[in-house]
């Protein structure tokens, strides 16, 4: 997909073999990750009706870029906006019929 200034951004798609559907999950990733790992969350759930997407961010998986190469986090609030009406748009899956399911390390000092 062509993000907001012109970068082609990589994505995963994961399809119900059967019939269209209006449903979608998007996967993102963690800061260090890339698309190709949701694909064992993807099995287990088991989603045949819902068309599920991933996405390599800047420079991460198949996407490119140097690792880190954002320069602020309005960049990357305009990818996510980028992703999301490319799914709209390309899969006519309504917004409203999106879900979203994103992960983030959290550490947490245990030693108190």
């Amino acid at each position: 997909m062509v993000s907001w200034d012109g970068t082609e951004l990589f994505y995963r798609a994961w399809l119900p073999n059967e019939s269209r559907t209006d449903r979608a999950l998007l996967l993102f990733h963690r800061g260090h990750e890339h698309s190709g790992r949701w694909q064992e969350t993807v099995d287990s759930l088991g989603l045949s009706d819902v068309a599920t997407f991933a996405w390599d961010a800047r420079g991460h998986g198949r996407s490119p870029g140097a690792r880190g190469a954002v320069r602020e986090l309005s960049d990357v609030i305009k990818d996510v906006d980028a992703f999301v009406r490319h799914i709209r748009d390309q899969y006519a899956i309504p917004l409203a019929k999106a879900t979203i399911l994103a992960i983030s390390a959290i550490t947490r000092n245990t030693s108190a």
